[in-house]
């Protein structure tokens, strides 16, 4: 057994993944370049494939802008009530 096995990071197989995908070397190429299995080299372009359209879409962003403007406005909402909540306990405390 050679021992353990190695592990690439984004950056790494997002060059493997271009290289990949260029298309002027055949994926054995790409892969005995970058000393990793063919196997390998085709899940992550394939990977990259998929991830491409998110990419690109504008929506996602908005999305995200969006969600955040949320949560922040519900966490306010929750703080009010619980401070309303206290007041309240306080005020209507048997024996005060």
């Amino acid at each position: 057994m050679k021992g353990k096995r190695r592990q690439h990071g984004a950056d790494f197989k997002a060059r493997v993944a271009l290289a990949a995908l260029k298309g002027d070397k055949t994926i054995n190429e790409v892969a005995a370049h970058y000393e990793v299995h063919p196997t390998m080299v085709t899940a992550w372009k394939q990977q990259a494939l998929a991830a491409l359209p998110q990419l690109f879409s504008r929506r996602s962003a908005r999305d995200a802008a969006s969600t955040e403007e949320l949560q922040a406005n519900l966490y306010e909402q929750i703080g009010r009530l619980k401070v309303e909540l206290e007041w309240l306990k306080k005020k209507l405390a048997p024996g005060t």
